[in-house]
């Protein structure tokens, strides 16, 4: 893949909009933990939220609400949202960071258990005039299951490696 190929994404970023891009998702960030329910404000209509597998794709900001950001509230009350590191060039945003949260509802077959988890994220938004349009979500399901009692990966994870409950294979 040529260098061209790779800067698809960021070739027409505008370096100029830095600011206006953090402030906008600083303001949605704020709005997510606040509850607000105008979430138009902050991203178009048409904006893609692409996450990786488990999450889903939801093309458009009622496929957000309706198959995000409501099941998420309800699952998963009294949250308090923190972004610990966020980085911004231009007209892209990213966000290193974790939602504190009360276990209340099912999620994924799971029955609420009161317990208060961390769901740790990653986010990169591409911003377009003064709006979210783009939003790449990672959010570490494997260690928010495993604190509702739930090992997705059956003691074969490669923590174990680490702590020396199993050896590398050699290669």
């Amino acid at each position: 893949m040529t260098k061209k190929q790779h800067e698809y994404l960021t070739k027409d970023n505008d370096l100029s909009k830095t600011e206006e891009s953090l402030a906008v998702v600083a303001a949605m960030t704020d709005a997510l933990g606040a509850n607000a329910n105008d979430m138009d404000t902050y991203f178009t209509d048409d904006f893609r939220w692409m996450g990786n597998y488990g999450c889903g794709t939801k093309p458009g900001l009622e496929a957000f609400r309706n198959n995000w950001q409501l099941p998420l509230r309800a699952a998963f009350t009294e949250r308090t949202y923190c972004d610990e590191a966020r980085v911004a060039q231009g007209e892209w945003v990213s966000a290193l960071g974790f939602i504190e949260a009360t276990h209340s509802g099912e999620f994924m077959g799971i029955p609420a258990t009161g317990k208060r988890v961390i769901i740790k994220y990653m986010d990169f938004w591409h911003v377009k005039q003064k709006r979210i349009a783009d939003n790449w979500v990672s959010v570490d399901f494997p260690y928010l299951l495993s604190q509702l009692g739930v090992d997705v990966f059956n003691g074969e994870g490669w923590e174990a490696f680490d702590n020396g409950k199993k050896t590398p294979p050699k290669p």
